[in-house]
């Protein structure tokens, strides 16, 4: 009886103050306790620690239902939510005639291997032309999940289970069926997808395989960026890259990472915290000689492949999946990009006539 009456005095707050969710944030079960207002600082974009004590001290941030203050001392698996007396609106997703490279269809999925300098859903400077407009356009009824845009503002994202950059190519999975979208968002929750990439970054790695542990979360110089933060940190979420070396081609390594998590710019990060940015990543200092010669002919040779590759050299190459209806391992892999692969190719002759 008791925790009905306080389910309905929350309803009543809620309706006698107009008061909507903005944000959920559910804390993981590693999270190290810190204060609620500087927890929420990390993860919210576009926020001030004083906003966010201004929130607490008028009760619209509830931990587990209930108001909170700005000094309350998270807990692992405690879920937050913040509230404004604004509704949260929604981005209508227009459909758009965009030809779609799909490698495999059925009933409840489908795998596309996307192009680079596609942006996969609907954000700021980028409302059309993206994948989910193709999405729409392409199929009927996919099921919806919601992101954020800024704090009273909504997308739908029919179909994504996952996402990956606007820069990087390769192969993302869209489910068909709302079934289908809630097993193969838990497997990627239970990190049971298979995830390869190839990327090419600058320097010559000293090992042949090696994996890289740092929490990954917001830059807190430039919340456009993430950073990578020390294993056990405050900040950021544990992630886990694994790489083994495909080719090395002296100024540059050609590798294959295998993601144990997946974190937003997760291997462009970590190659950068190890000094080996990933080839032409404007955001993470690769579009710049990091490695090689002083001389004119080299910086000409640079500048060409950066002229091949105008974006990070990342692609999503290989997806192993459990079919989520049928239970059928599937295994999914996707060509090297012409861009990415014109690079490597003129990194061979370079290097093959410098020892000439």
């Amino acid at each position: 009886m008791q925790e009905l009456n306080e389910d309905i005095d929350e309803q009543t707050l809620d309706e006698e103050q107009g008061l909507y969710e903005h944000h959920n944030i559910k804390v993981e079960k590693g999270q190290v306790t810190m204060r609620i207002d500087k927890f929420i600082m990390i993860r919210v974009a576009n926020t001030t620690r004083t906003k966010i004590q201004n929130a607490c001290d008028a009760g619209m941030v509830l931990v587990n239902g209930k108001p909170t203050k700005s000094n309350y001392k998270i807990k692992p698996l405690d879920e937050i939510s913040i509230m404004l007396t604004v509704p949260p609106r929604s981005v209508e997703v227009l459909p758009e005639n965009i030809p779609i490279d799909i490698t495999y269809e059925d009933d409840y999925l489908l795998i596309v291997n996307k192009k680079p300098g596609m942006v996969v859903h609907p954000a700021y400077g980028n409302y059309t032309g993206t994948l989910v407009n193709a999405l729409a356009y392409h199929f009927d009824n996919l099921p919806t999940t919601k992101t954020k845009l800024n704090n009273d503002l909504y997308l739908e994202r029919p179909g994504l289970v996952h996402r990956i950059d606007k820069n990087t190519s390769g192969i993302i999975i869209i489910a068909k069926t709302e079934l289908a979208m809630t097993r193969l968002a838990k497997d990627f929750y239970d990190r049971t997808m298979d995830r390869k990439y190839v990327a090419i970054c600058w320097g010559d790695l000293k090992e042949d395989e090696g994996t890289i542990v740092g929490n990954v979360g917001r830059d807190l110089k430039d919340r456009k960026k993430m950073f990578t933060f020390p294993e056990g940190s405050e900040y950021g979420k544990h992630a886990v890259t694994h790489y083994k070396v495909i080719e090395r081609l002296g100024y540059v390594t050609v590798v294959e990472c295998k993601l144990e998590t997946g974190r937003t710019h997760q291997i462009r990060v970590h190659f950068k915290s190890i000094g080996h940015p990933l080839f032409n990543d404007n955001e993470y200092g690769g579009n710049s000689i990091l490695k090689g010669l002083n001389t004119a002919k080299y910086k000409q040779f640079i500048q060409n492949c950066f002229d091949l590759l105008p974006r990070q050299a990342l692609h999503a190459k290989t997806l192993g999946i459990t079919h989520p209806i049928s239970g059928v391992k599937l295994f999914f892999d996707s060509e090297v990009p012409a861009d990415m692969q014109a690079v490597i190719e003129k990194f061979r002759r370079f290097m093959k006539d410098k020892e000439l």
